[in-house]
């Protein structure tokens, strides 16, 4: 078992080297508890923090832990942790190949890890849909299509790009995220599936607790009570920025829309607090939201983990709670849960009142 295989499971050759080994996951599962510790732990991390957790010293312990969490993840049998799984291996493998890159997209030996763009190209049979320019990479557009569909942004748009002789240009960056969104299709390929009942029996404690954590986070679906004052501090400084008509980036836009309807608010409502801004166009601004709360998108986003938004640099204003807790939703429902019912005071209904009371 290589460091390369470890460093990215969801490789063919990873799984060949399991294959090779003649590894029994029943035996793995009842003996080998660091396995089983280190696969509960990327479930669990990739509920919480969007990622995997930090990756074993020891290549066997990590490259096993993988099809253990698969099927710790096929025993909890819950499409949105599916999703939100497959998402988190997928950025984890997203950060180490960009890592191993070196900054750079060239077509060249890595060194460190074995692993190089040409080489994980053809792991997906891309290397004959994408072609390098001088500036930049052409992709086949029946290529480019189911790669792109998840995607937010109105770049990704087809109408947004120069399409030319049935191939699409993109940048060095938007071949990686290409890469990202192929190996996520890969790893929820398959999933949730059928799991021994000895293995299960052996993984029970495990698929209990992950069970438990996502029914924690899942508490929060019920939230439809729209209190602005006791958001997130990174949510309240988006939403301030919305309403003083200023422009978002997407990942900033991306983050907020997905929050507020996370906590109930409609497509309509949301559409209104954009209106403010000298850019909006109600069609985009209505296709984005209704893609971000899966009506028209086969994945219904979550906003971004705390770790994510410190990432993009939407993290501002932290106080204490912020301090212990890892996901904009857990910091709200938190607050609604300690706040009085008088500090509860829904905005939407706030807003209603005052415009029956002008006679709007």
């Amino acid at each position: 078992m290589q460091r390369l295989h470890a460093r990215y499971p969801f490789l063919e050759t990873a799984r060949d080297a399991v294959a090779t080994e003649a590894v029994d996951l029943a035996t793995v599962v009842d003996q080998d508890r660091a396995v089983v510790d280190r696969a509960r732990e990327r479930v669990v991390a990739a509920l919480e923090d969007g990622e995997t957790g930090e990756p074993r010293r020891d290549t066997r312990v990590e490259l096993l832990s993988y099809p253990v969490a698969r099927v710790l993840v096929s025993m909890v049998e819950e499409r949105v942790l599916v999703r939100k799984y497959a998402r988190a291996e997928a950025a984890t493998a997203y950060d180490r190949f960009t890592t191993d890159f070196e900054d750079t997209t060239e077509l060249k030996s890595v060194e460190s890890t074995g692993l190089d763009l040409e080489t994980l190209l053809a792991e997906f049979d891309l290397d004959g849909a994408v072609r390098e320019t001088a500036d930049g990479y052409r992709i086949d557009v029946g290529t480019y299509l189911p790669l792109a569909e998840d995607l937010w942004g109105d770049e990704w748009h087809l109408v947004n790009r120069a399409l030319t002789d049935g191939e699409v240009p993109v940048d060095d960056d938007e071949l990686l995220t290409l890469l990202r969104e192929a190996i996520r299709g890969r790893i929820e390929d398959g999933l949730p599936f059928d799991v021994p009942d000895v293995i299960a029996a052996a993984l029970e404690d495990e698929a209990a607790e992950i069970r438990e954590v996502l029914a924690d986070l899942e508490l929060t679906q019920d939230i439809d009570t729209v209190v602005p004052d006791l958001f997130p501090p990174c949510m309240k400084a988006l939403l301030d920025d919305i309403q003083k008509g200023e422009h978002l980036p997407h990942h900033s836009r991306f983050a907020i829309t997905a929050f507020l309807t996370s906590i109930g608010m409609t497509t309509d409502e949301i559409v209104d607090l954009y209106r403010v801004n000298s850019s909006f166009g109600e069609e985009m601004t209505r296709y984005q939201t209704d893609h971000i709360r899966g009506d028209s998108s086969p994945t219904e986003y979550s906003p971004p983990s705390c770790a994510t938004m410190q990432s993009y640099g939407d993290c501002v204003n932290k106080d204490d709670l912020c301090e212990r807790i890892p996901h904009p939703m857990a910091y709200y429902e938190e607050r609604i849960d300690d706040a009085d019912d008088d500090e509860i005071e829904d905005w939407r209904e706030a807003e209603r009142e005052e415009q029956s009371a002008s006679g709007d």
